[in-house]
């Protein structure tokens, strides 16, 4: 089969054989995709899809409350494992380790993106989901400094990386698994769903550690508070992983295995792309750009979550429990109103609504931590709302915009690399970077020239994205709600603006060359 589809296409007896002049020459022949059928398009199975989407937001908010409660306790956590050092090298080394966490990631981006691009993504999220809450219930009975001395932080380095080895494969599967199943016109929405899970498990721990710091006081928390939310990880991952385990294999990917079944040799080919190196070699540009998008995104969105508390604590001088009451509210509404921003992307597109949290970062970065430093509660509460503002449009779109970067075959493997190389680099960093800043120059206003920088080169990598809202993933045919839809995008094909069928897996046929 000829390689270049524009090629008249050779055919026994497309031309007239020699010595046989009195036969009329065979008009030539080209490939072309053959028209898309109604049975090719994915009517989705709602209940399935409802199903999917539950078992991913569970574990994605177990995943995140265990990230908030740390970042919450970052004081407590450091006075715990490392008791008898200074205070600024107490809270250095707790967000170290906040930070060793996402080292690991990649690590566990790659091997499980191989996985699940190989095995399914079903079987190694649920696989991802059991390491996680494990390792987090392990924390919660690790002894303390005052007990085992230097094997206590050694200890909690090593439950940490495993928790960021399994984390790696979590959102990049999370976040490939919501978008194959989702209907093409409303994958902003469901994706970003994800996100409110996250965010709301940021909540919901800094209401946790809240209400413990109120009821117990300092010395009990210090003493054994700190421990429960992390042991809650045990109950929390049961109910998470049986909804995991009741969701059946995306149908992309599904219908992508039984296209490499039916050909072996198309298999063979495909194999290339599953394996890390063939995915970098094949898509580092799409890699590339979505490691600046989810750099930008978690640069801001850390800063809120996991820095904002001992920021408010450590340089604004408020007590720990004030420092964590204060982002409560402002993570409630920002997480409700994420999946309002993946509805928007879904009707205006994922380009505009990007580009609303990067100018946004840009705009709003400076005055926001200006208005923080006044002091006053007010103050402190509208500055954490304009730092939210962006977030709010940037995360709720990554999730439906970075899997429309890669073909299905190693959309897994893909998500797997650009997104915890860039969040180990950029994102579970930033609370370090930006506390050593401070600390290097005495400049608090250190975090909102950060946030600025990393958005500037954010808005460059969302200039070159390609639009992807209401356009079937790459590799995969076009999904829609109802039969009704199918015929209808059938029917439309040759005029409607989101569907090229020449870029769609269709087999070929031979049809005449025009003259």
């Amino acid at each position: 089969m000829p390689t270049d589809r524009s090629q008249t296409a050779s055919y026994p007896g497309a031309q007239p054989p020699a010595g046989d002049p009195g036969k009329a020459p065979r008009k030539p022949l080209r490939l072309r995709k053959r028209k898309l059928e109604v049975g090719d398009v994915n009517v989705v199975d709602k209940p399935m899809l409802k199903k999917a989407v539950a078992g991913m937001v569970v574990g994605n908010t177990m995943e995140w409350f265990d990230v908030g409660v740390y970042g919450y306790l970052a004081v407590t956590m450091g006075k715990v494992f490392l008791s008898d050092a200074a205070s600024s090298v107490q809270i250095m080394f707790s967000l170290g380790v906040f930070a060793v966490t996402f080292v690991a990631r990649p690590l566990g981006g790659v091997v499980f993106g191989r996985l699940g691009d190989k095995l399914g993504r079903q079987k190694i999220l649920a696989l991802t989901l059991i390491m996680m809450a494990a390792s987090t219930f392990l924390i919660g009975v690790l002894p303390g400094y005052t007990t085992i001395g230097f094997l206590a932080p050694v200890l909690l380095v090593l439950l940490k990386l495993v928790q960021g080895f399994s984390t790696g494969g979590e959102y990049a599967g999370a976040t490939t698994f919501v978008s194959e199943y989702a209907p093409d016109k409303r994958r902003g929405f469901l994706a970003s769903i994800l996100d409110f899970g996250s965010y709301m498990g940021f909540a919901v721990g800094a209401a946790v550690v809240s209400v413990m710091q109120l009821t117990l006081g300092d010395q009990a928390m210090l003493d054994w508070g700190w421990r429960l939310p992390f042991l809650v990880a045990g109950p929390l991952g049961a109910i998470a992983i049986y909804f995991r385990l009741k969701i059946e294999e995306s149908p992309a990917f599904q219908a992508t295995l039984d296209a490499q079944e039916a050909s072996t040799k198309e298999a063979e080919g495909d194999a290339v792309t599953h394996g890390p190196i063939g995915i970098v070699k094949l898509y580092w540009r799409q890699i590339l750009l979505a490691m600046v998008l989810v750099a930008a995104a978690n640069t801001v969105g850390y800063a809120l979550t996991s820095y904002m508390p001992t920021y408010l604590t450590d340089s604004k001088g408020y007590d720990a429990i004030h420092g964590t009451l204060l982002t409560i509210p402002v993570l409630v509404v920002m997480s409700a109103c994420i999946p309002l921003t993946g509805r928007l992307s879904d009707r205006i597109g994922r380009r505009p609504v990007l580009w609303i949290g990067a100018v946004s970062t840009i705009v709003l970065s400076i005055p926001a931590f200006l208005v923080i430093g006044i002091g006053t509660i007010w103050s402190t509460l509208l500055g954490l709302a304009m730092i939210a503002f962006p977030v709010t449009f940037y995360v709720a779109n990554l999730a439906s915009s970075l899997p429309a970067l890669f073909p299905t075959a190693s959309r897994y493997g893909g998500m797997g690399i650009a997104y915890n190389f860039a969040v180990a680099i950029f994102g579970g960093t930033t609370p370090f970077i930006i506390e050593g800043l401070i600390q290097a120059t005495g400049n608090d206003m250190m975090p909102a020239y950060y946030l600025v920088g990393t958005s500037i080169i954010g808005a460059i990598a969302i200039f070159f994205m390609k639009e992807s809202a209401q356009r079937p993933l790459p590799g995969s045919m076009p999904s829609v709600d109802t039969m009704a839809e199918a015929r209808e995008l059938v029917a439309t094909q040759d005029e409607n603006p989101h569907l090229d069928v020449s870029e769609l897996p269709l087999p070929e046929v031979a049809v005449p060359a025009k003259a």
